[in-house]
Formats: C-alpha cells, sequence, structure tokens
C-alpha cells in the first residue's frame, strides 16, 4: 500500500462543503476563557500572509515521515500593487511553540503573471508531524475555520 494519505482543506475558495466556520460569538467567549493562540503563516517575515492555503497532508504507513503541501490562490505579496516589503526567504509558520520554515516555495505563473504559490514542509518523524498538527489546529482556530478529514 502507498503512503496513507490525510487531506485537511482549510480554503473556503476550494471546496466550501468541507469547511466549518466557526461562530464568532462563540470563538469571542473562548478568547475570554483561555488565552488566544494566534498561527500565522508568513513569506516576509513579520509580515501575516491573509490568504488562506489549501492544505494536503500525507503521511507513511508507519507515520515516520510526511509532506504538508500548502496552495496559495493568488496570495497577497504576489500583488503588483504591493510595494516590497523585504525579501521571501521561505514561508514561516508562527505560531506560540515557535517557528517552523520551509524553503521550498514555488510560484506558478498564468499569461506571465504570478497566479498560485505552492510550499511544502516536510515530516521527518512522528513528533514533526504531530507538532504540524498542532500548529494547523491553531492555525484554524485563529482564522475561524475548521478541517474535516476527507
Amino acid at each position: 500500500m502507498s503512503a496513507a494519505i490525510l487531506a485537511y482543506t482549510l480554503a473556503t475558495a476550494f471546496t466550501a462543503p468541507q469547511l466549518t466556520r466557526v461562530g464568532r460569538m462563540s470563538a469571542r467567549v473562548q478568547m475570554s476563557d483561555a488565552p488566544t493562540q494566534v498561527a500565522q503563516i508568513q513569506f516576509i517575515e513579520g509580515i501575516d500572509e491573509p490568504v488562506v492555503p489549501d492544505i494536503k497532508l500525507t503521511r507513511s504507513p508507519d507515520g515516520s515521515t510526511g509532506t504538508a503541501t500548502f496552495l496559495f490562490d493568488q496570495p497577497s505579496f504576489l500583488e503588483s500593487s504591493v510595494e516590497p516589503q523585504g525579501e521571501i526567504t521561505g514561508m514561516f509558520m508562527k505560531d506560540s511553540e515557535g517557528v517552523m520554515k520551509t524553503t521550498d516555495v514555488n510560484a506558478k505563473f498564468v499569461n506571465g503573471k504570478p497566479r498560485t504559490v505552492e510550499a511544502v514542509y516536510i515530516m521527518r518523524s512522528t513528533p514533526e508531524f504531530d507538532r504540524v498538527m498542532r500548529f494547523l489546529e491553531r492555525y484554524a482556530e485563529s482564522h475561524g475555520l475548521g478541517f474535516n478529514k476527507a
């Protein structure tokens, strides 16, 4: 059997039927009861990317390795109207536990214009896979999203 595949979708534009929105009122109640756990993705350090990606996870059958593929449709840092604010050195996933970084970031062009950005994060151990899952849970929570197994 090939690698077991788990697909989690966080983007409203791609698979709205799988997306679960967290109610605004219940989110406010949670924030007052517990400290906010903000998770952000950045391509330029210090500048949060507002576009929510489509994220797909794969994991080997024994759980020892896996990949997280992030697909951003028209991310804000590629807009021609935006003044360059820094150098893009990779994709940074920041949350309360720290920062994870990948330099495997590729842009795809349509008619000579940047359209999508794909970033791949390689997980080489079970603890690293668990760490990415915790980040994704925080990211979904801080952006008012939910995720379901595909």
